[in-house]
């Protein structure tokens, strides 16, 4: 991998920059979900320990992966190299990452059955529909997402909330809440204070 191209990779996606098609970033784009579907389909198509699981994903994202972290494929990524996880974060089956803008998940987060991350819209004006518009997605610490949730481009999710299964993300959710609907809207405050026990 051009590490070059992925410095500028890395800055064009955090200045939120539009991605034409026809450029050399759009092609980058393309190489980069070539690795991905090579390391998914190796990650995906047979058993694998946890620890061997930390490994591949290490490769996917490029970056040293916590030993804490824990997996349950299938897992599907176009991109991977703009997943950054902090310790102790579960992901189950069936999920779904769009990364490329970027996906930020902290310490001790669950992340539920086939819930879909989305990182990218596309320009609206149809002759330039193809150019992608990259926005971060940040999940702060402890964050319980549940099952078939999706997360659209741009949203921060406060830590130590709860989304309910099924709910659309689709504006920033603050901490201790419990949220859910389509779209998700803030249900209930949790009470968050620390035990002694």
């Amino acid at each position: 991998m051009n590490n070059k191209l992925m410095r500028e990779f890395y800055n064009h996606m955090k200045e939120g920059r539009v991605v034409d098609a026809s450029s050399q970033m759009g092609a980058f784009f393309h190489e980069l979900s070539q690795e991905a579907l090579k390391i998914t389909v190796e990650l995906n198509n047979k058993y694998h320990t946890p620890e061997e699981i930390v490994e591949i994903f290490s490769a996917l994202t490029g970056k040293d992966i916590d030993k804490t972290f824990r997996l349950f494929p299938p897992f599907y990524t176009d991109c991977g190299k703009n997943i950054v996880l902090g310790k102790n974060v579960f992901i189950n089956s069936g999920c779904k990452f769009q990364d490329q803008g970027g996906i930020f998940i902290g310490d001790g987060c669950l992340i539920g059955h086939n819930v879909i991350i989305t990182t990218l819209n596309h320009v609206q004006e149809p002759s330039k529909r193809q150019s992608l518009i990259p926005k971060s997605v940040k999940i702060g610490n402890n964050v319980w997402i549940g099952a078939a949730v999706t997360i659209l481009p741009g949203v921060t999710i406060g830590g130590n909330s709860i989304i309910g299964a099924g709910s659309v993300v689709v504006k920033d959710i603050p901490a201790d809440v419990v949220a859910a609907g389509v779209p998700c809207k803030v249900i209930k405050y949790i009470d968050c204070e620390v035990s002694n026990v």
